[in-house]
């Protein structure tokens, strides 16, 4: 985990480099552990994962913010649907980032067309 955030940088909307770090991590109750919330409370990131059951501290948590994580589950469960893409038939990196991107283009124009 800590290796990716080391590795992870955020594109700005504008020009420039892009960020090293997200302002906000949203995650389910299994990155609920205490120190991968220690790690991102020391790089300055903000938390939105759900505490479990059986952990003691609780402290605040943004159920709105949780939610938007809902959506963005769904659409990756959208793209799993082609199946090129759940299996990752393509082995090369820009092969299978093709593939992405032709299944969005798909995924918007089924979209766009419906009324």
């Amino acid at each position: 985990m800590t290796t990716l955030l080391d590795q992870s940088t955020v594109r700005r909307l504008g020009p420039g480099r892009p960020r090293l770090r997200p302002k906000r991590l949203v995650g389910d109750k299994g990155y609920s552990s205490g120190w991968i919330r220690q790690q991102l409370r020391q790089r300055g990131i903000r938390i939105t994962i759900p505490r479990k059951s059986n952990q003691r501290r609780c402290g605040p948590f943004d159920r709105e913010q949780y939610r938007q994580r809902n959506r963005i589950e769904r659409l990756i469960n959208r793209f799993k649907q082609c199946r090129r893409i759940a299996t990752r038939y393509e082995k090369g990196g820009e092969y299978y980032r093709a593939m992405w991107l032709i299944a969005a283009t798909l995924l918007y124009l089924n979209f766009a067309n419906t009324p």
